[in-house]
């Protein structure tokens, strides 16, 4: 199987990095000194559960060099996700399966128009990784990769890349039901990330009072509304989990939007809160918690210092 990662970043460096160690034919397109140094020196991952340093990786910024794949991660932040599906054409084979990992629920629809939905599944990352130095991944939580087709299918292709990831040393599922997979996770994500960015503080501030675990949970409930009234099967015991997973984060935990924020960058922000607003729009729930959480952060949605007037 011919793995291609598109985008070396910490999802998927990381991934892609494990997969290539456990004897997988994965090759990256990345960009700048990461590439530079993926080339020159190997794709090092530094991390609790084993440190690893792959060599005589294939690598290039243009896809047409790597040629059509089995399957293809597209690992790019939302933002990019149009710009790179664009791209993605020299990758595809009669069969090929791109598989997307951006948080959020809109990604899968994004990429089918424009390489067609036969092509594209759904896919789900919970890792904590990060770009340390070029050509180095720094992994402190976390490694579980969930894939699934659009329509449910076990095909010979997922079964096919579930083996692959069997022996690359994290938890791999084939889902059966990948859309409610994919609300699971930005259900939590989408308040975790807006409230901490709105805080500028992490979790564990979050968690220690009271007034503002009032306000966390107004915002799930929102969210899980919005998502059933699109038809996805959240039930209680999706509740139970997004409750779970805050009650068990360290307490410095800092979702990539706090990131992203603090260094400058552009935010996901349309595709977090702003998505619960505007699916929230289109099937008539209200979702105040997540506007007020929208608005604040606009200004600094496309990264840097917001205009002075």
């Amino acid at each position: 199987m011919k793995i291609v990662m598109f985008g070396a970043g910490g999802v998927g460096g990381y991934f892609g990095g494990r997969l290539a160690a456990a004897g997988a034919d994965v090759s990256f397109v990345a960009r700048g000194a990461h590439l530079d140094a993926v080339r020159r020196e190997g794709l090092r991952i530094a991390s609790p559960k084993g440190d690893v340093h792959v060599t005589g990786i294939r690598a290039s910024a243009d896809p047409a060099d790597l040629g059509p794949a089995d399957v293809v991660f597209l690992t790019v932040k939302m933002y990019d996700v149009d710009t790179a599906a664009s791209a993605l054409r020299p990758l595809l084979g009669r069969d090929t399966m791109v598989v997307t990992l951006q948080n959020g629920v809109e990604a899968t629809d994004m990429v089918a128009r424009r390489i067609g939905s036969e092509h594209v599944a759904g896919g789900v990352a919970y890792v904590a990784a990060v770009i340390g130095a070029p050509g180095l991944i720094r992994h402190t939580a976390l490694d579980t990769l969930i894939v699934g087709e659009l329509d449910g299918a076990m095909t010979p292709r997922l079964l096919a890349l579930r083996d692959a990831a069997s022996t690359a040393g994290f938890t791999f599922t084939a889902s059966p039901d990948i859309r409610r997979d994919l609300w699971s996770k930005f259900v939590r994500l989408s308040v975790f990330s807006g409230l901490t960015g709105v805080l500028r503080a992490p979790l564990g501030v979050l968690r220690a009072s009271p007034r503002l675990m009032i306000v966390l949970e107004a915002a799930v409930e929102e969210a899980l509304a919005v998502g059933r009234a699109h038809g996805v099967a959240l039930d209680d015991r999706v509740r139970d989990e997004v409750f779970a997973m805050y009650r068990n984060m360290p307490p410095q935990a800092k979702s990539s939007l706090l990131e992203d924020l603090e260094r400058g960058k552009p935010l996901e922000l349309p595709w977090l809160s702003g998505a619960v607003v505007r699916l929230g729009l289109e099937a008539g729930v209200p979702t105040p918690t997540h506007a007020l959480v929208e608005t604040l952060l606009a200004p600094f949605v496309h990264g840097g210092a917001p205009p002075m007037v």
